[in-house]
Order: structure tokens, then C-alpha cells, then sequence
């Protein structure tokens, strides 16, 4: 058991010491010119433009059932009485 203990103590603390070697160079930093910003930020301008009417969309239909899923209970308790 103490030689278990020993071998797992001993390999977490090389784990410890190793692990500054094994971590990201932030010697380079983002080199990438403007015309690679503007074709990005053109993409994010497609993705947003799609965006808007779909959720204009989405937010129509639900009124819409919430409209006629209120007149059915609206109608049905109607009968009731």
C-alpha cells in the first residue's frame, strides 16, 4: 500500500512540474488583416439580417395560438353554462 501511495504521490507532483510546459505560446498575437475582419463581420451581417424576420415570424405564430388556444377555452366554457 505504501508503495502505491509513493508512485501515485510521485506522479501527480511531476504532473504538477509538467504542467507550465504543456500550456498555449501567447507569444503570437492575431495578425489577420481587414479584409478577413470585414468578410466575418459581412457573415454575422447575413446570419442577423435571416435572424430578424424569423423571430418576427416565430413571435406571430405564437400570438396566433395563444389567440385561438384562448377562444376554444373561451368557446368551450360557453357551452358549459
Amino acid at each position: 500500500m505504501q508503495k502505491v501511495k509513493t508512485l501515485l504521490s510521485t506522479f501527480i507532483l511531476v504532473l504538477l512540474a509538467a504542467s507550465p510546459a504543456l500550456a498555449v505560446d501567447t507569444s503570437q498575437t492575431y495578425n489577420s488583416g481587414i479584409l478577413v475582419l470585414l468578410f466575418v463581420g459581412f457573415c454575422a451581417l447575413l446570419i442577423v439580417a435571416q435572424l430578424v424576420p424569423a423571430v418576427l415570424a416565430l413571435f406571430g405564430m405564437t400570438k396566433e395560438a395563444a389567440k385561438s388556444t384562448s377562444g376554444k377555452k373561451l368557446a368551450a366554457s360557453a357551452k358549459k353554462h
